[in-house]
């Protein structure tokens, strides 16, 4: 038997990269799963990914920056396939690259309103669904950088942070009502966001690695889905790095 059967996941930001790869290790694994993301092409090609191997998905175009938008999704999600179970909160952005005392007001609010408060406002209304439902996973994408600097990305690091520290909290008031919230801090993972840096910038970030490699994003999906299932049962409130040693030296 698959590890998610019969079980309903949501995933933000799953049009590409690490969430597009964790959507489809959902659906490979039995759970039905509620596509979302502002691009509404990719989400929709995320769905179709899914259906031709087999699986069931469905799109909801929303904006994690946005509460009423996290709410509508998952009423969505509940609406068409009945229940939540699972989340992975991992639409993110990286920002401008600044000093902290050159960093422009709107570039810090965007990041944090993403980033942070996009994660909360997704876990505020997953979690209501779940206690429905006497039980569920929260998987929230961090990063390395809710453990350590990322020089000249003080909004970046400041909301990755700030979404481990959620994270505890929710694990430590939800583990009673059978609700389990973990982080997951990959390093630096070969994603299309990363396709946008030049050849020497993407050898620097290989050099911080001692695998000597960037990761992929299907590596940390099986992560999300190890942390999403019943094989991670007594595990919350955590926060698990996916780095080739980045953090270790």
């Amino acid at each position: 038997m698959k590890i998610l059967e019969h079980k309903v996941a949501l995933v933000t930001g799953a049009g590409s990269g690490i969430g597009l790869a964790v959507a489809l290790a959902y659906a490979k694994e039995g759970a039905k799963v509620m596509i979302s993301d502002i691009n509404e092409s990719a989400g929709q090609e995320a769905v179709n990914q899914i259906e031709a191997a087999g699986g069931t998905a469905a799109f909801f175009k929303a904006d994690s920056a946005l509460p009423e938008d996290n709410e509508a999704l998952v009423q969505a999600t509940v609406a068409q396939f009945g229940r939540l179970d699972i989340a992975c909160n991992n639409a993110g952005i990286g920002g401008e690259a600044a000093l902290s005392g050159d960093y422009s007001l709107d570039g810090w609010k965007k990041v944090i309103d993403i980033n942070f408060n996009g994660v909360f406002y997704g876990c505020k209304y997953q979690l209501l669904a779940m206690e429905k439902n006497g039980g569920g996973a929260i998987v929230n994408m961090a990063s390395i950088h809710g453990m350590v600097a990322a020089p000249m990305s003080p909004a970046y690091t400041s909301s990755k942070h700030a979404v481990v520290g959620l994270t505890r909290n929710i694990g430590a008031e939800y583990g009673a009502k059978n609700i389990r919230c973990n982080a997951v801090g990959p390093g630096y993972i070969d994603t299309p966001l990363l396709a946008k840096l030049s050849p020497d910038h993407i050898q620097a970030l290989i050099s911080k690695h001692p695998m000597g490699r960037l990761g992929k994003a299907e590596e940390v999906a099986e992560l999300v889905v190890f942390l999403s299932s019943e094989k991670s049962s007594f595990m919350t409130g955590g926060y698990y790095l996916i780095d080739g040693g980045y953090t270790a030296v």
